[in-house]
């Protein structure tokens, strides 16, 4: 083993030692080729890339950087040493893939001072040198990074290390000031752009991460962090809106530069709400300035454009009741149908929906849309179903009304009959006589339908229903499901969420009786993925009555629950081995008597 002071020369990772250290398939023909690319930098021109032994030693950085350091003085002789060799070529280095790897993870160690250091490099002696790295592939995740370490500004005690990334940080927000067309238009200067107002305003969020399409939610929040900020940032804040605001048009016709307009305004109502209502004052009077058809808001056209609307979502969004009223007051009233309608209109539709919850005006924007509840179905826009059905959880007005809407839009209303059928009609989204189809020679309705699948927004709308005051239709409609059906619903991705909604929300006397469906089905239920889930969920809403009957269903197959890979979390979470031998016992523990259900723990560890 290394001592520490024979481990000291390797930190270096000098370029010829790089270089020596190669394997003989890292010196072939193929690294001898000098590859270029193209900067999209305004007039950036061709630039080179690393040649292949300074690739190389980046290479061989990144893979220290995998491990871990000795002590702090192992860590900072290695940052230093590091940011020797970039010094004097940090915007090759910025905007090659293998540096600017390296540097992103190197930042990470760097003090304020470093990363000032750094950003001075990569500014340069003039603005457009910020330009040229902000806007390459490479170069823009690397100035990304730089500007996002300006939130350990308050970390650091050494005022004079802070004040030079302070510096620089405003040397960058001027020079987008100067450029700003340039900068948010552009792909990757884009994101320099927003995370630079998210620094300014001392709010930060999570760094970028590479992940499948699709894994989050794409209307999700971003997680924010605040931070101390210097009082520069605050002036420089007010001093890069106003250059933004006079770039507006390009917030409605361009997607990057729409991005930095949301961001901008996302910042400001966390941080600096009077800006916020400023700034969308003044977005808000440019949008209904535009000219526009005699008698047609200039904001319908906006609303049904895929790059303003989102605009318009945001505004939405973070926008006062009095903006609010006016928006629908004088540009939406009367046309809410035909918006939601829209493939692009009908998502402003839904946030607006949303935000007038909580205000008089929602009252008179459900009046409008119930009308054109079945049209809105018709064109498949079950988004803005569910959020009207939610809104009207929330509030607690006309549930009654949307549900008798539902029905009749889902052919289920008369004969008072069908209405024990309206679950499985809601949660696949098809009309009665679409779900229910006629084979038989007379004509006859074959009502004993099998329940196959679920759909997401179906599963969305049977969940905010059963947030209404009155579930008795919904809840009778549950209880002629057949135990087969129940167990489809609680296995199913989307029906798992419907039937622990819809169990988890009835009294006591309605759990019972939808529980004693279910008997039979638990030990198949234990043995899912999803329906383990579910089984829990009612065990930790049920009675001790509810919980001794769903025991004794369970019991008789103890050796197959404690074999099974979901089934022996229920085994060990019901106590199912102490609920013959010590039935008494196992019935005062699930009682709820804390200290006697911590002992019950003890023995069973």
């Amino acid at each position: 083993m290394l001592e520490k002071n024979e481990a000291k020369p390797m930190i270096h990772l000098k370029r010829g030692n790089a270089k020596r250290n190669l394997n003989a398939g890292h010196g072939g023909q193929n690294k001898r080729k000098k590859t270029r690319h193209w900067t999209e930098a305004e007039g950036g021109g061709r630039s080179q890339h690393l040649d292949p032994e300074s690739v190389g030693y980046y290479r061989r950085v990144g893979e220290r950087l995998n491990e871990k350091f000795e002590d702090a003085e192992e860590k900072e002789m290695f940052v230093e040493n590091v940011l020797s060799e970039v010094k004097g070529k940090a915007k090759m280095v910025a905007m090659d893939r293998t540096g600017s790897s390296t540097l992103e993870r190197l930042l990470q160690l760097c003090s304020p001072k470093q990363v000032a250091k750094l950003m001075t490099e990569l500014g340069g002696e003039s603005c457009s040198d910020f330009k040229t790295v902000s806007c390459d592939r490479c170069g823009g995740h690397v100035m990304e990074n730089t500007v996002r370490q300006a939130s350990r500004l308050t970390d650091n005690e050494d005022e004079d290390q802070s004040k030079d990334l302070e510096v620089q940080i405003l040397s960058l927000s001027q020079a987008v000031r100067e450029s700003c067309p340039v900068f948010i238009k552009d792909i990757y200067a884009t994101h320099v752009v927003r995370t630079l107002l998210h620094v300014l305003a001392g709010c930060v969020e999570s760094p970028r991460t590479e992940s499948r399409p699709g894994a989050k939610d794409r209307n999700a929040s971003p997680q924010l962090t605040d931070f101390e900020i210097p009082t520069t940032f605050w002036y420089e804040l007010i001093s890069l809106t106003e250059a933004l605001i006079e770039n507006v048009k390009l917030s409605i016709t361009d997607s990057c530069a729409s991005a930095v307009f949301q961001t901008m305004l996302t910042v400001s109502h966390r941080k600096r709400p009077k800006l916020c209502k400023k700034l969308i004052k003044r977005i808000m009077a440019y949008l209904t300035s535009c000219p526009s058809a005699p008698g047609v808001s200039p904001l319908l056209v906006f609303l049904k454009d895929q790059v303003a609307s989102r605009l318009i979502e945001t505004i939405i969004q973070l926008s006062s009741r009095s903006i609010l009223r006016d928006l629908y007051k004088i540009h939406l009233k009367d046309c809410l149908v035909d918006l939601a309608r829209h493939p692009i209109a009908n998502f402003p539709i839904q946030r607006l929906t949303a935000s007038l919850v909580k205000t008089k005006l929602f009252l008179k924007l459900f009046d409008e849309m119930v009308q054109g509840v079945e049209a809105i179905l018709a064109v498949g826009h079950m988004g803005v179903i569910v959020q009207l059905t939610e809104s009207c959880a929330e509030s607690g007005k006309r549930q009654d009304e949307l549900m008798q809407c539902l029905l009749a839009a889902f052919h289920c209303a008369e004969p008072g009959s069908r209405h024990v059928h309206c679950l499985p009609l809601f949660m696949s989204l098809m009309t009665y006589d679409v779900y229910y189809t006629s084979n038989k020679a007379d004509g006859s309705v074959q009502t004993e339908v099998p329940l196959t699948s679920v759909c997401y927004h179906g599963s969305r709308l049977v969940q905010a229903l059963a947030k209404f005051k009155d579930r008795s239709i919904l809840l009778e409609s549950l209880r002629t499901l057949t135990p087969e059906d129940l167990l489809t619903l609680a296995c199913d991705p989307f029906g798992s969420h419907v039937l622990q909604a819809l169990v988890t929300t009835s009294s006591d006397k309605g759990r019972g009786k939808i529980l004693r469906r279910l008997k039979g089905q638990y030990v198949r239920m234990a043995c899912s993925k999803l329906g383990s889930r579910v089984l829990e969920a009612i065990w930790n809403s049920a009675s001790v009555g509810h919980r001794q009957s769903i025991a004794e269903d369970l019991v008789p197959s103890e050796n197959q629950l404690k074999s099974d890979q979901f089934a022996r979390h229920v085994y060990y979470k019901f106590a199912l081995s102490h609920f013959i031998p010590r039935r008494a016992q196992w019935q005062e523990i699930q009682s709820g008597d804390f200290k006697k259900r911590k002992l019950f723990s003890d023995i069973l560890e």
